[in-house]
């Protein structure tokens, strides 16, 4: 089978679903290609339970459709994939699903790009010819969890955040989180209230803000200097939380903004996890030394047994597996050599949305910017 058409976007999770719809307001024909069989399967499928949008819903909507007045102000995983399947419906977006792309390179004689996909269902591999190629993947496209010496010989549990739902199954057992960003933080925070006995991995220096202080940093931005809304913002941290090096966490030598600006990496937004820990509910732990049986050692010379490991560790692009010929857009990661906002767009019709670092609010922007290029594009032709 071959199928062509202008746009061919790989991936339907909400990168490529604002794409389409974008493309399909200016009635540029295009193809989703979604390796599972639906879209926006983390959402649907893989976030946890009491999941929660991070930021106001002002800076989570998708292009063209704000969310409803009544809706609350951060919400929660169930609204958004609700209002995913509103989205989808509204501009026709229509992906074809358990295609799972094999290949895409540029043929410089037809000027096309060529993508081969198996089909999950007929096992059959299908070709796509398209124009431009929107790769949106994203960056967590796939579960990482790091090499710990040992980890083969653990007796427990070991899951990744992208297969966590809740805390039910861990009541009254001893559970290690490893990695302390919003994820890992919030599911010890979730251990916690089901019972699990909870400790977690802090290695890295991290800034903890409420979702009201990370309001205040953005509204602060449009007016005042990212340094100067840090001083405010930090201010604010040390009267709520204290000093909190006396629990093991570090803060970063950087402002919370002023480092999500560098190099793209995010505050914690508390949940009620720092209050568990000063009381003790939580415990912060080194990084893991080595691992032996169901007893772990950490590096400032600690060792517990545990029950479980939940890998909050993140994840990796898979872009480098499949596509061939990127001209040098991405990285050997799988992620764009230029910062943002110049990282979209690369050299014959090659896109990338959903891997500036910036949620949902660089979704919609990477979509929109896309589909006007693509446009111009096809106008000039």
């Amino acid at each position: 089978m071959k199928q062509e058409t202008v746009v061919v976007i790989v991936g339907a999770g909400p990168a490529g679903i604002a794409t389409s719809a974008c493309l399909n307001l200016l009635s540029i024909p295009n193809v989703i290609l979604e390796r599972d069989d639906c879209y926006a399967s983390l959402w649907q499928k893989k976030a946890y339970d009491r999941l929660k949008l991070h930021l106001a819903k002002n800076f989570c909507e998708l292009p063209h459709m704000p969310f409803p007045v009544s809706a609350p102000t951060f919400v929660s995983k169930y609204m958004f994939v609700q209002y995913l399947h509103r989205y989808v419906s509204e501009f026709n977006v229509d992906p074809l699903y358990q295609r799972s792309v094999e290949s895409a390179w540029y043929d410089e004689v037809a000027k096309r790009w060529m993508v081969t996909a198996r089909n999950g269902v007929s096992g059959f591999v299908e070709e796509y010819v398209g124009e431009f190629l929107v790769v949106a993947t994203g960056e967590n496209s796939e579960g990482f969890i790091p090499s710990v010496y040992g980890l083969d010989s653990f007796t427990g549990s070991v899951t990744h955040s992208i297969e966590y739902q809740n805390g039910k199954k861990f009541g009254n057992k001893n559970v290690l989180v490893v990695g302390a960003g919003n994820s890992g933080m919030e599911i010890a925070y979730d251990l916690s209230n089901w019972g699990a006995q909870t400790s977690i991995v802090v290695r890295s220096p991290v800034h903890v803000l409420t979702k009201e202080l990370v309001q205040l940093g953005m509204y602060l931005l449009k007016y005042l200097s990212c340094t100067f809304v840090d001083k405010i913002v930090l201010m604010f941290c040390k009267l709520l939380y204290g000093d909190l090096c006396k629990y093991g966490i570090q803060r970063p030598r950087k402002g919370p903004f002023c480092l999500k600006r560098e190099t793209g990496r995010s505050p914690v937004i508390d949940v009620g996890t720092v209050a568990r820990i000063k009381s003790g509910d939580i415990e912060v732990m080194s990084a893991i030394e080595e691992i032996k049986g169901d007893q772990i050692k950490f590096i400032d010379g600690q060792q517990k047994q545990f029950d479980g490991i939940v890998f909050a560790t993140g994840f990796t692009s898979t872009v480098r597996k499949w596509l061939k010929d990127d001209g040098g857009l991405f990285n050997e990661k799988g992620m764009p050599h230029l910062k943002s906002p110049n990282h979209w767009k690369g050299e014959h019709g090659l896109y990338c949305v959903g891997f500036a670092s910036a949620g949902l609010f660089g979704i919609s922007n990477d979509a929109k910017n896309i589909a006007n290029d693509i446009s111009q594009n096809v106008k000039r032709n």
